[in-house]
């Protein structure tokens, strides 16, 4: 016969207790975090953004580009701090979702941002003194513009991973279960969709870049509408011959191989002539050798349906890391 001690708690009390202790700790730490993002927010917005407007320094144009919905983002913040410091979690968050747009539209102007920062800093030498005189204030300790205006974006990734873990920790009879699992929800796909602006970002400054380093009437649009994978030195090894450096751009459908500008072209050093595209749909990929991650480089086998491309390195770990970006790029295709 099983002894029951007075002191013994059952499993399902146990995990009851986990679950609570845990909610309890993201509960306090959503609430410390978002009193320090509203400070910070309410710093931005009083010693840029409000002497600027009442300074002129820049024009509205100018200083919408530059801090878009921030306003908006730090009336969100202060809506959402009463009910965090009350415990009305639910209630507070399922508020505060109505306000996920800000963010996307934020998101969006994240690049346009970063570039009016860097246009006016180096034109409008009033703004530039301006800055560098805000920037010294104590509050800020030492973080300059460019490294306060990404915050909204961080502080979504924060919302994500603490909404869910208090979503999660927070048991099915809870009167703020079904608010709290619907924030979570919406808090996550609106973090998605940010993530998915901040890659294509990423992908056209990369396009950008690489259309810059092509010239040449067939270079015209070569990267138009184009995920770009990798690009890098290799060595084409001919039926005859010795091996000849190119310079290889791979984006998701196609391998592109250029050839370098002489040194002293007069309008077109430093950049590549494109001497070759190659559909990766149509592309059979094999390690001739390499295999072992030997300090001896290796040779890959690129086989298409009128042409076969034998490409070498010396270095084992690029030649790895090409062999893994043409197989993804491959099967991107074939999906």
């Amino acid at each position: 016969m099983e002894l029951s001690y007075p002191g013994a708690r059952c499993p399902v009390q146990e995990q009851r207790a986990r679950w609570e202790r845990k909610r309890a700790c993201t509960a306090r730490e959503l609430l410390e975090t978002e009193r320090r993002y509203q400070e910070q927010l309410g710093l931005v917005a009083t010693y840029f953004l409000g002497i600027l407007k009442a300074k002129g320094i820049l024009r509205p144009p100018e200083r919408q580009a530059l801090f878009g919905s921030w306003e908006l983002i730090y009336g969100a913040s202060q809506e959402l701090l009463p009910y965090l410091e009350g415990g009305c979690w639910g209630q507070g968050l399922e508020g505060f979702c109505r306000h996920l747009e800000l963010y996307n539209q934020f998101a969006a102007n994240s690049e346009r941002s970063q570039t009016t920062l860097q246009e006016q800093l180096k034109k409008n030498k009033g703004f530039r003194r301006f800055v560098r005189l805000q920037e010294g204030r104590p509050e800020f300790g030492g973080l300059q513009l460019q490294d306060l205006l990404p915050l909204p974006l961080q502080r979504l990734q924060q919302y994500e991973n603490l909404v869910v873990a208090l979503a999660e920790n927070t048991g099915p009879n809870s009167p703020d279960h079904q608010q709290l699992t619907r924030a979570a929800r919406l808090i996550s796909e609106t973090a998605q969709r940010v993530h998915t602006i901040g890659q294509k970002q990423k992908n056209d400054q990369h396009l950008r870049r690489v259309q810059a380093l092509l010239s040449g009437r067939q270079a015209k649009g070569l990267t138009s509408g184009r995920w770009f994978l990798r690009q890098g030195w290799l060595l084409v090894v001919p039926p005859h011959g010795e091996p000849r450096p190119r310079m290889f751009f791979l984006f998701t459908d196609v391998l592109l191989m250029a050839k370098p500008r002489p040194p002293l072209h007069l309008l077109r050093s430093g950049t590549f002539a494109c001497k070759a595209l190659y559909p990766m749909a149509q592309c059979h990929l094999s390690r001739v050798f390499g295999h072992s991650g030997g300090p001896c480089g290796g040779l890959l086998s690129l086989s298409f349906p009128h042409e076969k491309l034998l490409l070498m390195s010396t270095d084992q770990e690029e030649l790895s890391r090409w062999y893994h970006s043409l197989t993804c790029a491959i099967s991107n295709q074939k999906n």
